[in-house]
């Protein structure tokens, strides 16, 4: 499995980024937000990959930021949503705007997203709270056997549980999280939490 690239950027078309490693080409297929994010032709970049193995074909995708590769991986496990549909909508949204789109149960921004109707966004959202309960994350409420926010550390444990639910289609659990969290203030509105939270982690 090849987990990163780290190389010169040669081509770059709608989608798509070909990236040279020791004298070979690497084409991926990338988001918008990723080819916006790469520097122009000619320098160094590094992207993040996942490999789709396919009967036709093998093809390499590559992202900008891991939260968006482990978003992208959310997204393909979901019946109906291959890795055309899960581009368009990393192209339109970024990772923090598709969890919390998940966690609040907001379909209608999923659809900005071509090629995604309304009966695939609720889909989506469906089949991801069903493997976010899997991870023993709350209901949005903060309420339910499943809940492991302690009320007396996070006092808003539902802003809380809400985020936790956000950064679980980012591909982390609780535990990894909730001690980036101590130091947050609750009282922010969930996307700030999110943001607070990823930004912490980044300075690990």
């Amino acid at each position: 499995m090849i987990y990163s690239l780290n190389g010169t950027v040669i081509h770059t078309e709608l989608n798509a980024v070909v990236i040279e490693c020791g004298g070979v080409g690497y084409k991926c297929l990338a988001t918008m937000n990723t080819l916006r994010a790469l520097p122009k032709i000619g320098e160094k970049a590094m992207v993040y990959t996942h490999m789709l193995v396919r009967e036709d074909a093998v093809e390499l995708c590559g992202f900008a930021t891991t939260n968006e590769m482990n978003c992208f991986k959310m997204l393909m496990s979901i019946s109906g949503v291959g890795a055309k549909v899960a581009i368009s909508i990393l192209s339109e949204l970024s990772p923090e705007q598709v969890a919390l789109s998940v966690s609040t149960g907001d379909s209608k921004t999923l659809t900005r997203a071509a090629g995604v109707g309304n009966k695939l966004a609720q889909r989506i959202i469906l089949e991801l709270k069903d493997k976010i309960k899997k991870l023993g994350i709350a209901e949005l409420s903060g309420k339910g056997s499943e809940v492991a926010v302690s009320s007396e550390i996070f006092p808003a444990a539902g802003n809380v549980s809400q985020a936790l639910s956000a950064l679980a289609v980012l591909g982390y659990s609780p535990d990894e999280v909730l001690p980036f969290m101590q130091g947050i203030d609750t009282e922010l509105p969930v996307e700030k939490i999110i943001g607070e939270t990823l930004k912490a982690i980044g300075k690990k």
